[in-house]
């Protein structure tokens, strides 16, 4: 079986972190990602998408993710279903983030605590993968020494972002 969800969009609003219980960091944002194609009037229609993001990955999300910023989200399609106020059963569908990647600057508006760090970790973008370590970001002149990062996971889509894409147009399906 196979449930894997890559999205690119822009943040409708700045990430909402809360913690479990147990202490567990949780944030959740909504990612608005434009259609492939436009509709029958010509016009590129959005979907906006509901994203999950557990534990470290979670604060660094909060701290550094904003409305309006780039990001890249690879995990798993969730269906779950509660029971609300007036007693009605209510499915719901989101993204669990298994990574996520900040793939623009930060703006001057939110340099504040953490800001700085979009230069740190590479010239185009700043980007963390995989739930408890960073990566680097699009690459570029002051991007960060592979042999100096955090090691990333192997199922990483973004993991070889500096890397060239060889496509053919006949190896396209439309």
């Amino acid at each position: 079986m196979l449930n894997r969800v890559v999205l690119i969009g822009r943040l409708t609003q700045d990430p909402e972190l809360r913690y479990t219980n147990s202490g567990t960091p949780v944030a959740s944002f909504t990612l608005a990602v434009d259609r492939g194609r436009p509709n029958a009037n010509g016009e590129r229609e959005t979907d906006f998408i509901p994203i999950v993001v557990w534990q470290k990955q979670a604060e660094l999300c909060a701290q550094y993710l904003h409305k309006g910023r780039l990001a890249a989200v690879d995990g798993r399609l969730q269906i779950r279903s509660y029971e609300n106020r007036e007693g009605q059963r209510v499915r719901v569908a989101e993204v669990v983030a298994e990574s996520v990647r900040f793939l623009d600057r930060a703006d001057a508006s939110h340099a504040g605590a953490g800001g700085g760090a979009a230069a740190s970790h590479g010239a185009a973008g700043a980007g963390f993968g995989g739930p408890t370590h960073a990566g680097g970001g699009m690459g570029g002149p002051g991007r960060t020494p592979d042999s100096a990062r955090t090691p990333r996971y192997d199922d990483d889509p973004f993991a070889d972002d500096s890397q060239v894409i060889d496509i053919v147009e006949d190896d396209l399906p439309f």
